[in-house]
């Protein structure tokens, strides 16, 4: 549905600036700093356009790339293994089953382990 009303959102986008550039249809003089040329601007209008969007799907492409890069990199990470750091906050994670006992009622997991082995 995301996708429906972005690409909604382009084309009524590049309605408005067909509309746009088709009203101005007068010659203009465009400076390219090493020449200077007559033009209509309905051209400078959509080639502007244009190289803004390649400019903006560019960039987009290039974050999209370096996102996917560091997916890549977190899969490989987690298929290695748990690190030092890990095994240490699984060996302190909070356990759930032990929040209805009190502090004086928690029993020792050594010596209870120990005894129920021995009987």
């Amino acid at each position: 549905m995301k996708g429906q009303g972005i690409l909604i959102s382009a084309f009524a986008f590049a309605l408005v600036i067909a509309v746009f550039a088709v009203i101005n249809v007068d010659q203009v003089q465009v400076n390219f700093l090493f020449a200077k040329t007559n033009t209509p601007l309905i051209l400078v209008i959509l080639v502007s356009t244009l190289l803004g969007g390649l400019t903006v799907g560019l960039f987009g492409m290039l974050r999209i790339y370096k996102l996917q890069k560091t997916v890549k990199s977190l899969e490989k990470r987690i298929a290695e293994g748990p690190s030092v750091s890990d095994k240490f906050e699984a060996n302190y994670a909070y356990d759930g089953d032990k929040e209805s006992l009190s502090s004086e009622e928690q029993p020792n997991s050594v010596a209870d382990g120990a005894d129920e082995s021995k009987n």
